[in-house]
């Protein structure tokens, strides 16, 4: 992670892509968001949606993986520069969470983040907050969740 001092507002991440399958959104769904919509392709067909398609749940679990496995490439990459590495704090949440369109089989949705928004701790002098609006777009373009999550971000060490 970059210190808090190098993010800048407006900086774009891209997090990744994953393409979701139906095995997938069904064994997703079957643990932790039992729907008809999610686990059944008749019963999904007969439903608003009128296919089986992911939870929505299951579209901001695909995010955190790719977010968490993205952190880890940039960090692995400034260490093999010889650059030093911020600590990445605990998140204390996220709002405005939208799931704007059904995450259908097949579809591919690619993640990124934007910071808009930094912010010193007050409670804590080391820390920083950052806040990202995190989004998905399927391979059409179309935006199917967006949401605003902060975290803590390691500042510099100051003399």
């Amino acid at each position: 992670m970059k210190f808090f001092e190098d993010i800048q507002v407006g900086e774009i991440f891209p997090v990744g892509s994953h393409t979701f399958a139906a095995d997938e959104i069904k064994a997703f769904a079957g643990r932790f968001d039992p729907q008809a919509f999610h686990m059944d392709e008749v019963a999904a067909a007969r439903s608003h949606f009128g296919a089986l398609c992911a939870s929505g749940w299951h579209t901001a679990a695909a995010w955190m993986r790719l977010m968490v496995d993205y952190q880890r490439r940039e960090d692995d990459a400034r260490r093999a520069r010889g650059e030093p590495v911020a600590a990445l704090g605990p998140s204390p949440g996220f709002r405005e969470l939208k799931w704007l369109k059904p995450v259908y089989v097949g579809d591919t949705i690619t993640y990124a983040m934007e910071v808009v928004e930094t912010r010193t701790s007050n409670s804590r002098p080391g820390w920083g907050l950052m806040s990202i609006r995190n989004t998905g777009v399927n391979q059409k373009g179309e935006p199917v969740i967006s949401f605003i999550s902060v975290a803590f971000v390691e500042r510099r060490a100051r003399p």
